[in-house]
C-alpha cells in the first residue's frame, strides 16, 4: 500500500494564482485560506501569490510571475477567475497572458472557475463585454489541464458531455463553520427570536431588500411573536437610514452590526433562529446562505436559481421572488413550529458536513488533482 504524503513526512505543494484583491472584503482570498488550511490537514501546501497588477501595473506584474513560476515546473497552479480580479472594466485579457506564461514553464494548470460565465447588461457595451469574457473562458478551459467549476457541470452549457478534465467542487463557507446540534434550544416561545440578515446589496437593490425584510418580519410579528432583526456583513452600514425608515413605528427591535470579523458572524448565527436571504433569487454559490448552512441556520430565500441543485436537500424554504407576503408565511412558520424549525436545521447541519464544509472540499480537490483518496 502507497503512503501518503504526511506519513512520509513530505509536503506537496500547489500554487493558488490571485489577481486584484477585492476590498472591504476579499471573498477570493478567505477562500484560498480556509480551502489552504484543510489541504494542509492532508500533506498540501496552498501558497497563495497574488499578481499585482492593479497595484504595479501589467508589464511589471507579469514579469513577476515570470520570475515565480521557472520554480513552479511540474507543479499545480491554480488560478482564481473572476473577470473583475483581471481587469478594471471587465475586459480580462491579462489573465490570458497570465495562462500562457503559466503553460511556457511547464505548470500543471488547474483553473477554479468562480464565474463560468461572462456577466451581462441591456447596454451594447455590456454585450460586447460578456461576449468577451464567455470566449476567455472557453479559452482559459483550453489552456489548462484541468477546470474546476463551483456549479454542477450539466448547468455549464459549453462543457463536453462526460468531461473527464473538469469537476464540480462546491464552494465553502467564508465564516467558520459551527455544525452543534441546537435543537433542544428551539422550546423558548416566550422569548425574542432573532432574524439574520447578511450582506445588502448596493443601491437601488439594498432599499427593495430591506423593504422586504420589513414587510416580512413585520408579517411575522404580528401573530405577536417578538422578533429581533440583526444586519450584518458588507453594505448593512451604507443601508442604515433605509433600514431605520422601513421598520419606523414597528415594535421589531432592529440591530444593525455592519462588517465584524469572521469568528463574531459565526457567533451571531449560533444564537439566532432564521436567516433572510433575500439578495436576490438563492443560488448555489450566493456567499451568505452558504454562511447559514455553515451554522445550520434555517433560511427563507428567493426561489428561481437553487432548484435541482444539492440546495434542495437544505432546510432553505424557496418562494416566489418579491412575494413579501409568502416571505412573512414561511419566515413566521420557522420561527413558531419548534419540530419544523428542528427539522431544517438538521438538514442544514447534514448539508454542511456533507458538501460545504472545507474538510469535504479540501478531500475533492486532493482526489481531483492528485488522484488520492481521503
Amino acid at each position: 500500500m502507497e503512503s501518503t504524503q504526511e506519513e512520509n513526512g513530505s509536503t506537496e505543494t500547489w500554487i493558488a494564482l490571485l489577481g486584484r484583491k477585492d476590498k472591504p472584503a476579499d471573498g477570493i482570498a478567505d477562500y484560498c485560506a480556509y480551502l489552504g488550511q484543510n489541504l494542509a490537514k492532508l500533506g498540501i501546501e496552498l501558497k497563495p501569490v497574488r499578481v499585482e497588477w492593479a497595484k504595479n501595473g501589467w508589464l511589471r506584474a507579469l514579469w513577476a510571475l515570470w520570475r515565480n513560476s521557472k520554480h513552479w515546473r511540474g507543479k499545480w497552479v491554480i488560478p482564481q477567475y473572476t473577470a473583475m480580479s483581471w481587469s478594471k472594466r471587465g475586459f480580462p485579457v491579462g489573465v490570458l497572458a497570465c495562462a500562457a506564461i503559466l503553460r511556457w514553464h511547464g505548470v500543471r494548470g488547474a483553473i477554479l472557475f468562480h464565474e463560468p460565465a461572462g456577466v451581462g447588461g441591456p447596454r451594447a457595451i455590456d454585450k460586447v463585454r460578456r461576449a468577451f469574457q464567455n470566449w476567455t473562458v472557453r479559452t482559459l478551459y483550453r489552456y489548462n489541464e484541468k477546470s474546476i467549476f463551483t456549479i454542477p457541470l450539466n448547468t455549464v452549457p459549453w462543457l463536453p458531455t462526460d468531461d473527464a478534465k473538469s469537476v464540480s467542487i462546491p464552494l465553502g463557507p467564508n465564516i467558520p463553520e459551527n455544525l452543534a446540534n441546537r435543537s433542544a434550544l428551539q422550546n423558548r416561545n416566550e422569548s425574542a427570536k432573532t432574524v439574520v440578515v447578511f450582506c445588502v446589496s448596493e443601491s437601488p437593490y439594498g432599499e427593495r431588500e430591506v423593504a422586504d425584510i420589513a414587510a416580512a418580519t413585520r408579517f411575522a410579528a404580528a401573530g405577536g411573536t417578538k422578533l429581533r432583526v440583526i444586519f450584518v456583513g458588507r453594505g448593512t452600514s451604507e443601508m442604515k437610514g433605509a433600514i431605520d425608515r422601513a421598520f419606523e413605528g414597528s415594535e421589531i427591535e432592529v440591530c444593525n452590526r455592519g462588517l465584524c470579523e469572521a469568528p463574531d458572524v459565526t457567533r451571531i448565527f449560533s444564537e439566532s433562529d432564521a436567516m433572510l436571504a433575500v439578495r436576490g433569487r438563492l443560488f448555489l454559490r450566493r456567499g451568505s446562505a452558504l454562511a447559514g448552512l455553515a451554522c445550520g441556520l434555517p433560511m427563507v430565500g428567493y426561489a428561481g436559481a437553487a432548484e435541482g441543485t444539492i440546495i434542495d436537500e437544505a432546510g432553505i424554504t424557496l418562494v416566489p421572488f418579491r412575494n413579501q407576503a409568502a416571505l412573512g408565511v414561511a419566515l413566521r412558520d420557522i420561527l413558531t413550529d419548534p419540530r419544523l424549525w428542528r427539522e431544517m436545521h438538521e438538514k442544514n447541519l447534514h448539508i454542511q458536513k456533507t458538501y460545504f464544509s472545507w474538510r469535504a472540499i479540501a478531500a475533492s480537490y486532493t482526489e481531483f488533482l492528485s488522484g488520492r483518496p481521503t
